[in-house]
């Protein structure tokens, strides 16, 4: 396969200020408001930093009345240098740490936190 399989990953929330303080605090990177779809009337979205026609995805915090955050569904991954240094943050930002930082083999290192809005989110790093 010659390209990424996925291109964009949505997060929901129920409080957009908290979820996007939450994130930025943890990633230590600034979330952008974007402008949403044509005709959506109760749907509100904050983007993560993106390279324009790079090579990684990207994604969006999402508030709308037809989909509610939790755990239980689908798990993203955040790539960090070192996802301790992330998984540091997550308490003091409000969130939970599931499993600190662990040894995923050759495939390097991972930890799983709950986000603010009750959302399973995982972190991985090669060191």
């Amino acid at each position: 396969m010659s390209r990424n399989v996925f291109n964009w990953v949505e997060i929901y929330v129920e409080d957009m200020q908290r979820a996007r303080k939450f994130y930025e605090t943890v990633l230590n990177e600034q979330l952008m408001p974007m402008t949403p779809p044509e005709g959506s009337h109760d749907l509100e979205m904050i983007s993560f930093p993106f390279e324009d026609n790079g090579q990684n995805i990207s994604g969006a915090l999402v508030k709308t009345s037809s989909v509610k955050p939790g755990m239980g569904g689908t798990l993203v991954y955040f790539t960090c240098d070192d996802c301790a240094v992330e998984i540091s943050r997550v308490q003091a930002a409000g969130g939970q740490v599931i499993n600190e930082k662990f040894s995923i083999a050759e495939h390097g290192f991972c930890g799983i936190c709950i986000d603010t809005e009750g959302n399973m989110i995982g972190f991985h790093s090669m060191k």
